[in-house]
Protein backbone atom coordinates (compact mmCIF):
# COMPACT_ATOMS: atom_id res chain seq x y z
CA UNK A 1 0.00 0.00 0.00
CA UNK A 2 1.13 3.66 -0.52
CA UNK A 3 2.86 4.76 2.46
CA UNK A 4 1.77 7.66 4.77
CA UNK A 5 4.57 9.64 6.11
CA UNK A 6 4.58 11.43 10.16
CA UNK A 7 6.45 13.14 11.24
CA UNK A 8 7.22 14.21 14.52
CA UNK A 9 8.77 17.48 14.58
CA UNK A 10 11.08 17.84 17.79
CA UNK A 11 12.70 21.63 19.34
CA UNK A 12 13.18 23.74 16.23
CA UNK A 13 10.97 22.07 13.96
CA UNK A 14 7.12 22.77 14.29
CA UNK A 15 6.01 23.13 10.78
CA UNK A 16 6.38 21.35 7.49
CA UNK A 17 6.48 23.80 4.20
CA UNK A 18 5.30 23.01 1.00
CA UNK A 19 2.22 20.70 1.97
CA UNK A 20 -0.79 20.85 -0.88
CA UNK A 21 -4.02 20.98 0.66
CA UNK A 22 -2.48 21.42 4.30
CA UNK A 23 -5.24 22.21 7.30
CA UNK A 24 -4.82 21.62 11.09
CA UNK A 25 -7.13 18.87 12.30
CA UNK A 26 -8.00 17.58 15.53
CA UNK A 27 -7.35 13.69 16.18
CA UNK A 28 -9.04 12.63 19.17
CA UNK A 29 -7.65 9.27 21.34
CA UNK A 30 -8.53 6.78 24.40
CA UNK A 31 -4.77 7.64 25.46
CA UNK A 32 -5.91 11.60 25.97
CA UNK A 33 -5.34 14.46 23.66
CA UNK A 34 -2.37 14.53 21.82
CA UNK A 35 0.43 17.13 22.22
CA UNK A 36 -1.73 19.05 19.33
CA UNK A 37 -3.65 19.05 16.51
CA UNK A 38 -1.89 17.27 13.24
CA UNK A 39 -0.84 19.14 10.00
CA UNK A 40 -2.52 16.93 7.48
CA UNK A 41 -1.61 16.92 3.62
CA UNK A 42 0.12 15.79 0.45
CA UNK A 43 3.98 16.15 -0.41
CA UNK A 44 4.86 15.95 -4.04
CA UNK A 45 1.67 13.47 -4.14
CA UNK A 46 2.49 11.26 -0.35
CA UNK A 47 -0.25 11.76 2.07
CA UNK A 48 1.66 13.05 5.40
CA UNK A 49 0.90 14.13 9.05
CA UNK A 50 3.08 15.96 10.97
CA UNK A 51 2.69 16.64 14.86
CA UNK A 52 4.83 19.12 16.73
CA UNK A 53 6.26 17.18 19.93
CA UNK A 54 6.30 19.86 22.13
CA UNK A 55 3.01 21.41 21.09
CA UNK A 56 3.06 24.98 19.06
CA UNK A 57 4.49 27.15 21.04
CA UNK A 58 6.70 24.47 23.01
CA UNK A 59 4.02 23.73 25.97
CA UNK A 60 5.31 19.76 26.78
CA UNK A 61 8.24 19.41 28.86
CA UNK A 62 10.36 16.34 27.63
CA UNK A 63 8.35 14.39 30.64
CA UNK A 64 4.55 15.46 30.03
CA UNK A 65 4.91 14.72 26.07
CA UNK A 66 1.55 12.72 25.63
CA UNK A 67 3.73 9.88 24.09
CA UNK A 68 1.24 7.71 23.84
CA UNK A 69 -1.74 9.52 22.78
CA UNK A 70 0.99 11.23 19.60
CA UNK A 71 1.51 7.41 18.50
CA UNK A 72 -1.90 6.44 18.48
CA UNK A 73 -3.20 9.52 16.56
CA UNK A 74 -0.77 9.09 14.21
CA UNK A 75 -1.61 5.40 13.91
CA UNK A 76 -5.26 6.18 14.19
CA UNK A 77 -4.44 8.60 10.45
CA UNK A 78 -3.11 5.85 8.62
CA UNK A 79 0.48 6.41 8.97
CA UNK A 80 2.84 4.04 7.93
CA UNK A 81 5.82 5.49 8.79
CA UNK A 82 7.07 8.11 11.35
CA UNK A 83 9.91 10.12 11.39
CA UNK A 84 11.35 11.61 14.19
CA UNK A 85 13.03 14.81 14.36
CA UNK A 86 14.97 15.87 17.60
CA UNK A 87 17.51 17.53 19.21
CA UNK A 88 20.43 15.90 20.85
CA UNK A 89 24.10 17.22 22.87
CA UNK A 90 26.79 14.87 22.03
CA UNK A 91 28.94 12.68 24.01
CA UNK A 92 31.73 12.27 21.22
CA UNK A 93 34.60 14.61 19.83
CA UNK A 94 33.84 13.98 16.14
CA UNK A 95 29.44 14.37 16.68
CA UNK A 96 29.71 17.97 16.25
CA UNK A 97 27.16 20.82 16.97
CA UNK A 98 25.42 20.90 13.36
CA UNK A 99 25.26 17.23 12.95
CA UNK A 100 23.08 15.20 12.05
CA UNK A 101 22.81 11.19 13.53
CA UNK A 102 20.33 8.97 12.20
CA UNK A 103 19.40 7.33 15.46
CA UNK A 104 19.42 3.11 15.78
CA UNK A 105 20.12 2.20 19.13
CA UNK A 106 18.85 3.35 22.28
CA UNK A 107 19.25 3.31 26.19
CA UNK A 108 16.25 4.54 28.20
CA UNK A 109 16.97 6.17 31.87
CA UNK A 110 13.86 7.85 31.50
CA UNK A 111 11.28 6.89 34.47
CA UNK A 112 8.25 9.32 34.76
CA UNK A 113 6.51 8.08 31.72
CA UNK A 114 4.39 5.42 30.58
CA UNK A 115 5.75 3.05 28.16
CA UNK A 116 3.53 0.99 26.54
CA UNK A 117 -0.08 0.02 25.63
CA UNK A 118 -0.48 -2.95 27.18
CA UNK A 119 -0.64 -3.77 30.92
CA UNK A 120 -2.67 -5.68 33.41
CA UNK A 121 -5.82 -7.39 31.39
CA UNK A 122 -3.72 -7.60 28.15
CA UNK A 123 -0.35 -8.43 27.85
CA UNK A 124 2.40 -7.93 25.68
CA UNK A 125 6.04 -8.22 24.61
CA UNK A 126 7.40 -6.53 21.50
CA UNK A 127 11.30 -7.18 20.72
CA UNK A 128 13.02 -3.52 20.24
CA UNK A 129 16.93 -5.52 20.37
CA UNK A 130 16.58 -3.16 16.94
CA UNK A 131 14.15 -0.16 17.99
CA UNK A 132 14.41 1.48 14.30
CA UNK A 133 13.27 0.59 10.94
CA UNK A 134 16.43 0.01 8.76
CA UNK A 135 14.41 0.39 5.45
CA UNK A 136 13.10 3.76 6.67
CA UNK A 137 16.53 4.37 8.41
CA UNK A 138 18.02 4.40 4.91
CA UNK A 139 15.85 6.32 3.16
CA UNK A 140 16.07 9.12 5.38
CA UNK A 141 19.65 8.72 5.02
CA UNK A 142 19.50 9.09 1.42
CA UNK A 143 17.34 12.47 1.65
CA UNK A 144 19.95 13.84 4.05
CA UNK A 145 22.58 13.02 1.53
CA UNK A 146 20.31 15.08 -1.43
CA UNK A 147 19.76 17.86 0.84
CA UNK A 148 23.51 17.69 1.05
CA UNK A 149 23.49 17.43 4.79
CA UNK A 150 25.93 16.08 7.09
CA UNK A 151 24.59 12.92 8.66
CA UNK A 152 26.11 10.46 10.63
CA UNK A 153 24.77 7.17 9.71
CA UNK A 154 24.21 5.35 13.47
CA UNK A 155 24.51 6.92 16.61
CA UNK A 156 22.58 5.10 20.31
CA UNK A 157 20.96 7.50 22.14
CA UNK A 158 21.00 8.22 25.69
CA UNK A 159 17.40 8.83 26.62
CA UNK A 160 17.33 10.63 30.03
CA UNK A 161 14.21 12.15 31.50
CA UNK A 162 15.07 16.12 31.97
CA UNK A 163 14.35 18.75 32.12
CA UNK A 164 17.42 19.43 33.64
CA UNK A 165 20.33 18.59 31.57
CA UNK A 166 22.83 16.05 33.17
CA UNK A 167 25.21 16.56 35.92
CA UNK A 168 29.10 16.29 34.47
CA UNK A 169 29.26 13.10 36.48
CA UNK A 170 26.41 11.78 34.40
CA UNK A 171 27.40 12.35 31.42
CA UNK A 172 30.60 10.97 31.97
CA UNK A 173 29.24 8.08 32.65
CA UNK A 174 27.24 7.61 29.83
CA UNK A 175 30.01 8.68 27.68
CA UNK A 176 31.83 5.81 29.04
CA UNK A 177 28.86 3.45 28.59
CA UNK A 178 29.54 4.27 24.86
CA UNK A 179 26.04 6.28 23.66
CA UNK A 180 26.86 8.83 21.32
CA UNK A 181 24.11 11.42 21.84
CA UNK A 182 21.94 12.51 24.55
CA UNK A 183 18.15 13.25 24.75
CA UNK A 184 15.22 13.75 26.42
CA UNK A 185 12.18 12.49 23.77
CA UNK A 186 13.25 9.32 22.15
CA UNK A 187 11.91 7.20 24.85
CA UNK A 188 9.44 5.79 24.91
CA UNK A 189 8.46 7.15 21.95
CA UNK A 190 10.30 4.44 19.75
CA UNK A 191 9.00 1.88 22.26
CA UNK A 192 5.50 2.66 21.71
CA UNK A 193 5.93 2.96 17.89
CA UNK A 194 7.32 -0.91 17.30
CA UNK A 195 3.76 -1.65 19.55
CA UNK A 196 1.91 0.19 17.18
CA UNK A 197 3.33 -2.22 14.29
CA UNK A 198 5.15 1.49 13.03
CA UNK A 199 8.27 1.55 10.66
CA UNK A 200 10.27 4.20 12.80
CA UNK A 201 13.29 6.42 12.54
CA UNK A 202 14.98 9.15 14.16
CA UNK A 203 16.55 11.84 12.87
CA UNK A 204 18.32 14.09 15.29
CA UNK A 205 20.12 17.03 15.22
CA UNK A 206 23.23 17.78 17.56
CA UNK A 207 22.93 21.16 19.01
CA UNK A 208 25.93 21.16 22.19
CA UNK A 209 28.62 18.71 23.12
CA UNK A 210 26.81 18.25 26.37
CA UNK A 211 28.61 18.75 29.46
CA UNK A 212 31.39 16.47 29.40
CA UNK A 213 33.96 18.73 27.23
CA UNK A 214 35.95 20.45 29.07
CA UNK A 215 36.34 23.46 26.29
CA UNK A 216 32.62 23.29 25.58
CA UNK A 217 31.86 24.41 28.93
CA UNK A 218 28.14 23.48 30.31
CA UNK A 219 24.81 23.25 28.11
CA UNK A 220 24.14 27.03 27.01
CA UNK A 221 20.36 27.43 25.83
CA UNK A 222 20.92 30.51 24.09
CA UNK A 223 23.64 28.22 21.82
CA UNK A 224 21.26 25.35 22.00
CA UNK A 225 18.22 27.37 20.29
CA UNK A 226 20.75 29.44 17.80
CA UNK A 227 22.37 25.64 16.26
CA UNK A 228 18.27 24.64 16.29
CA UNK A 229 17.66 27.33 14.60
CA UNK A 230 20.70 26.92 11.97
CA UNK A 231 19.46 23.23 11.61
CA UNK A 232 15.52 23.39 10.92
CA UNK A 233 15.99 24.53 7.33
CA UNK A 234 18.09 21.50 6.61
CA UNK A 235 15.35 19.30 8.62
CA UNK A 236 12.90 20.63 6.68
CA UNK A 237 14.80 20.28 3.40
CA UNK A 238 15.43 16.28 4.29
CA UNK A 239 11.72 15.80 4.78
CA UNK A 240 11.03 17.35 1.30
CA UNK A 241 12.73 14.91 -0.01
CA UNK A 242 12.01 11.82 2.09
CA UNK A 243 8.23 10.63 0.06
CA UNK A 244 10.00 10.16 -2.95
CA UNK A 245 12.43 8.14 -1.82
CA UNK A 246 10.53 5.96 0.15
CA UNK A 247 8.65 3.63 -2.17
CA UNK A 248 5.23 1.98 -1.80
CA UNK A 249 5.80 -1.15 -0.17
CA UNK A 250 3.22 -4.14 0.45
CA UNK A 251 4.65 -5.18 3.96
CA UNK A 252 8.16 -3.63 6.35
CA UNK A 253 11.02 -6.52 5.33
CA UNK A 254 11.96 -6.16 8.68
CA UNK A 255 8.88 -7.11 10.57
CA UNK A 256 7.68 -3.33 12.00
CA UNK A 257 3.94 -3.65 10.80
CA UNK A 258 4.14 -7.33 12.26
CA UNK A 259 5.66 -6.85 15.79
CA UNK A 260 2.54 -7.32 17.73
CA UNK A 261 2.37 -11.22 16.14
CA UNK A 262 3.05 -13.37 18.73
CA UNK A 263 3.40 -10.84 21.29
CA UNK A 264 0.17 -10.99 23.12
CA UNK A 265 0.04 -13.10 26.08
CA UNK A 266 -3.27 -12.83 27.60
CA UNK A 267 -5.45 -15.46 27.02
CA UNK A 268 -8.22 -14.08 24.81
CA UNK A 269 -10.88 -14.86 27.51
CA UNK A 270 -9.18 -13.12 30.21
CA UNK A 271 -8.19 -10.03 28.14
CA UNK A 272 -9.75 -7.08 29.87
CA UNK A 273 -12.58 -5.44 27.25
CA UNK A 274 -11.92 -1.64 28.53
CA UNK A 275 -8.10 -1.92 27.66
CA UNK A 276 -9.41 -3.59 24.60
CA UNK A 277 -11.02 -0.53 23.47
CA UNK A 278 -8.56 1.35 24.14
CA UNK A 279 -6.21 -0.85 21.53
CA UNK A 280 -8.35 -0.04 18.65
CA UNK A 281 -6.52 1.77 16.60
CA UNK A 282 -2.85 0.39 17.95
CA UNK A 283 -3.42 -3.62 17.72
CA UNK A 284 -6.53 -3.26 15.67
CA UNK A 285 -4.73 -5.54 13.47
CA UNK A 286 -3.91 -8.73 15.96
CA UNK A 287 -7.18 -7.96 17.93
CA UNK A 288 -9.28 -8.84 14.66
CA UNK A 289 -7.09 -11.20 12.86
CA UNK A 290 -4.75 -12.87 14.99
CA UNK A 291 -1.56 -14.71 13.63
Amino acid sequence: MPPMIGVIGGSGVYQIEGLEGASWIKVHTPWGKPSDEILIGRLNGTPMAFLPRHGRGHVHSPSSVPYRANIDALKRLGCTDILAVSAVGSLRADYQPGDFVLVDQYIDRTFAREKSFFGQGCVAHVSIAHPTCPRLGAACLQAAQVAGIKTHPTATYLAMEGPQFSTLAESRLYRSWGADVIGMTGMPEAKLAREAELCYASLAMITDFDCWQEDHGAVDVAAVIQTLTANANAARSLITNLPALLPDHPTCPHGCDHALSYALMTAPDKRDADLLAKLDAVAGRVLKCPD
